[in-house]
């Protein structure tokens, strides 16, 4: 190889660096933000996006190099891109639900005081049970 490398080799590290600053961003904001809300946005948008783009670069390494398609990678994308979300979902709505029930305190984030739970609107976490149904604790 002559001059300054092939343009396989350049897309892959473009892509390599792209992935790692995406990844170094998602965990800073998961480590420097101060509420669980916050927090959850560094793993699930910028590491996602940012692990995403190097298995993209891996599957260009492979075709456009080696000759090869591998779909490891892609098996690996999917299940993160479907798991991602699913999961920082399922964890907001428990942290939503501590908070309605005064588990959980919450710090005061650059975001501003977190709003408190709506009276009467339960449309992110599951409706406590009604007095005189199976798990209300008063009437059992």
């Amino acid at each position: 190889m002559s001059g300054g490398g092939s343009l396989a080799e350049w897309l892959v590290s473009a892509l390599i660096v792209l992935g790692g600053s995406f990844a170094l961003i998602g965990s800073w904001g998961l480590v420097r933000l101060p509420s669980l809300m916050e927090r959850l946005h560094g793993p699930t948008k910028a590491t996602t996006l940012g692990l995403g783009a190097m298995l993209v670069a891996s599957v260009a390494w492979f075709h456009l190099v080696d000759g090869q398609w591998t779909t490891h990678e892609m098996l690996i994308s999917v299940f993160l891109f479907v798991t991602a979300p699913i999961s920082a979902n399922l964890i907001a709505k428990v942290h939503l639900h501590r908070l309605r029930h005064g588990e959980a305190a919450e710090p005061v984030g650059p975001a501003g005081t977190p709003a408190p739970p709506s009276s009467g609107i339960d449309w992110a976490t599951h409706e406590a049970p009604h007095e005189g149904t199976p798990g209300d604790l008063v009437g059992d």
